[in-house]
C-alpha cells in the first residue's frame, strides 16, 4: 500500500487538522461547512461515493467514481471546496444553491461530469478529474436543498453546473477490478436515485479557527 494514500497517513492528516484548524469529529455541526471532509451516502441505494486510481476502460479513461457499501473506507472522503470563482471560507455553511467542488481526499482530484457516456447504463459519466485539486469548470456542482444551508440531516442533491443534470446512483453494478461498485453517473430529472446524506467526516466548525479572521480561502495542496 502506497504510505501517501494507506489509513495511518489519512488519520494523521485527520489530527494535524484537528489540531490547526478547530474541527469536529462528533455530531456537534447540524450543517455541513466549507473545508469539511465528508463521506456521502445515496440514500436509496446504501452506497457511499467513492473513488480510486482506477481508471475506466471506455469513454473519457479517467479515474473512475463508484458506490460502495463499505463504511470505513478511506477512499470514500471529499473535501468540501468553493469554485475557481468563488470562495468557501473555512468553516462557513454551505448555502442551498451554492456552486462547490468535491475533491477527493485521497488522490486530489475534483468530482467531474462530462458528455461520455457512463460504461453500464449509458447515462452521463461521472469521473475524477485534475491534479491537487484543480481542475476545470467540469467540476463545479449546486447544492440543492430545501431550507437556507445544507444540514447534515438532510438528503440533498447535487446538480452538475454545466450539463444540469444530477449525481445519480441506480444500482448496476461493475465487475473486475472492482466487482460489486456500484456505478455513479449524472441524470437529467429528479428522483430518488439522486438524493445524498453527508454521513461520516470531519466538520470544520464555524469561527473557531486560531488563525482569527485571516481569508480562508484556499486551493487543496496548501492544507493536506
Amino acid at each position: 500500500m502506497d504510505k501517501r494514500t494507506g489509513p495511518t497517513h489519512f488519520l494523521f492528516r485527520f489530527f494535524l487538522l484537528s489540531c490547526l484548524f478547530g474541527l469536529s469529529l462528533a455530531t456537534e455541526l447540524s450543517f455541513v461547512t466549507c473545508g469539511s471532509v465528508v463521506k456521502l451516502l445515496n440514500v436509496k441505494h446504501n452506497v457511499r461515493l467513492h473513488s480510486h486510481d482506477v481508471r475506466y476502460g471506455s469513454g473519457s479513461g479517467q479515474q473512475s467514481v463508484t458506490g460502495v457499501t463499505t463504511v470505513e473506507d478511506s477512499n470514500s472522503y471529499w473535501s468540501v471546496r468553493g469554485t475557481s470563482g468563488t470562495l468557501c471560507h473555512r468553516g462557513t455553511p454551505v448555502k442551498c444553491g451554492q456552486t462547490i467542488r468535491l475533491t477527493h481526499l485521497n488522490t486530489g482530484r475534483n468530482l467531474h461530469s462530462h458528455y461520455f457516456a457512463s460504461p453500464l447504463s449509458s447515462n452521463q459519466e461521472v469521473s475524477a478529474f485534475g491534479e491537487e485539486g484543480e481542475g476545470d469548470h467540469l467540476d463545479e456542482w449546486m447544492v440543492q436543498c430545501g431550507g437556507l444551508v445544507w444540514e447534515r440531516e438532510e438528503a440533498v442533491r447535487f446538480q452538475h453546473a454545466s450539463t444540469d443534470t444530477l449525481l445519480s446512483v441506480t444500482g448496476e453494478q461493475y465487475g473486475r477490478p472492482i466487482h460489486g461498485h456500484r456505478e455513479v453517473h449524472t441524470m437529467t430529472g429528479p428522483s430518488q436515485h439522486s438524493l445524498w446524506r453527508a454521513m461520516e467526516g470531519v466538520f470544520m466548525k464555524p469561527s473557531e479557527s486560531p488563525l482569527g479572521n485571516m481569508d480562508y480561502s484556499y486551493p487543496l495542496h496548501t492544507e493536506f
